[in-house]
C-alpha cells in the first residue's frame, strides 16, 4: 500500500511538472487569453461565488451582511409556500416547453435545411424573429384579450362555446397554459440557429458513405449520420433550452401581471425578482438563485449524458 501511494504521488508530481513546462512554452497563448479570463472571472465567476456567500446571510444592501447559516434555505424549502408554487410552475414549464421547444427547433431547422439557399435564409429569419421581438407579448395579449374584442373570445362567443368573455390573464386556470404557448412560440432562439449551422456542417461525404454502407432512408440517415455529426450543436441547444426554460420570468410578468392572480404564474425567477428588486432581501434572493443554479446544473448534466448516447 505504501509503495502504491509513493508511485501515485511521484506520478502526480511528474504530471504537474510536465504541465508547468507546457504552460511556460505556451505563455504567449495564456497572455492573449488573459483579458477574456479576467472579464469572465469578474462578470461570471465572482457573481456566482458572491451569490453563494450572500445566500448564507441576511443582506439588505444598506447594512453589512449578517451570517444566518442555513436559515434562508430552511425558510425557502419548509416555510415559503409561494416559492414551492414557483418551483412547481417552473418545472411544469421546463418539462413541457423545454423538450417540445427543443424538438420543434430541430425539426424546423431540419426542414428548412432542405430548402433552396435564398428561401432558407428568409425562413431562418422568420422563425428566429419571435425570439427577439418584444411584440410577442402584444400579439398574444390581443389574441387572448379578456373581452369580446379579443380574437379567441370573439371566436368562442360566436360559435356558442361560451356566453361571457373569459379573463384569460386573470383566471388561474388559463394563465400558465397560455404562457407556455407563448414560450414555445418564442423558443426558436439561439438553439435553433445552432441546429441550422450544425446541419449545414454535415459532411456530404458521410452521407454518401452511409448510402454505400446500407442506410436506406432519411430517418436512418438522420439517426446514424446527421445527429452524431452535430452532437456539439445538440448539446449547446439543450443547454440554451434548459437555461431559457428555467429562467422564465418576463413572459409571465408581461402577460399575467406581477404578482399574478393566486400566484398561478409564479416562477422561481419571478420569486427571485420579487425578493431581490422589490424587497431588497438580497440574502434570501441569493439563496433562491443558488438553488436554481444547482437545479440547472443537474438538469444540464442529465440532458448532456442523454444526448451523448445518440447514434451510439
Amino acid at each position: 500500500m505504501k509503495e502504491m501511494l509513493t508511485k501515485y504521488f511521484k506520478l502526480k508530481r511528474h504530471n504537474i511538472s510536465v504541465g508547468w513546462k507546457k504552460a511556460k512554452l505556451s505563455k504567449m497563448c495564456y497572455l492573449f487569453l488573459l483579458p477574456y479570463a479576467v472579464l469572465f472571472a469578474m462578470f461570471f465567476v465572482y457573481p456566482v461565488v458572491a451569490s453563494i456567500y450572500f445566500s448564507f446571510t441576511y443582506y439588505n444592501i444598506l447594512e453589512a451582511p449578517r451570517f444566518l447559516g442555513l436559515n434562508n434555505y430552511i425558510s425557502l424549502i419548509l416555510e415559503d409556500d409561494i416559492f414551492l408554487i414557483g418551483v412547481k410552475n417552473t418545472f411544469m414549464i421546463a418539462i413541457i416547453t423545454g423538450p417540445l421547444g427543443y424538438i420543434l427547433s430541430f425539426l424546423f431547422a431540419w426542414l428548412i435545411n432542405e430548402l433552396p439557399r435564398m428561401i432558407r435564409s428568409v425562413a431562418v429569419v422568420i422563425f428566429y424573429a419571435p425570439s427577439l421581438a418584444g411584440t410577442c407579448y402584444t400579439i398574444f395579449s390581443i389574441f387572448f384579450k379578456g373581452d369580446q374584442y379579443g380574437y379567441v373570445n370573439a371566436f368562442l362567443i360566436e360559435w356558442g362555446i361560451v356566453e361571457q368573455p373569459i379573463l384569460f390573464f386573470i383566471n388561474p386556470t388559463y394563465m400558465l397554459p397560455i404562457c407556455m404557448i407563448v414560450i414555445i412560440w418564442m423558443s426558436m432562439g439561439t438553439g435553433f440557429l445552432s441546429f441550422v449551422a450544425g446541419l449545414q456542417g454535415v459532411d456530404p461525404a458521410q452521407l454518401e458513405a452511409g448510402c454505400i454502407d446500407g442506410v436506406k432512408n432519411r430517418w436512418q440517415e438522420l439517426w446514424y449520420i446527421t445527429l452524431p455529426s452535430m452532437k456539439p450543436m445538440l448539446i449547446f441547444g439543450a443547454v440554451m433550452t434548459i437555461t431559457s426554460s428555467f429562467n422564465v420570468c418576463d413572459v409571465t410578468m408581461a402577460l399575467c401581471g406581477y404578482p399574478s392572480t393566486d400566484y398561478a404564474a409564479r416562477t422561481i425567477v419571478t420569486h427571485l425578482f420579487d425578493y431581490g428588486t422589490s424587497r431588497f432581501e438580497m440574502g434570501y434572493a441569493c439563496a433562491i438563485a443558488t438553488l436554481l443554479f444547482l437545479i440547472m446544473i443537474v438538469c444540464n448534466k442529465a440532458i448532456q449524458s442523454l444526448i451523448r448516447r445518440v447514434g451510439t
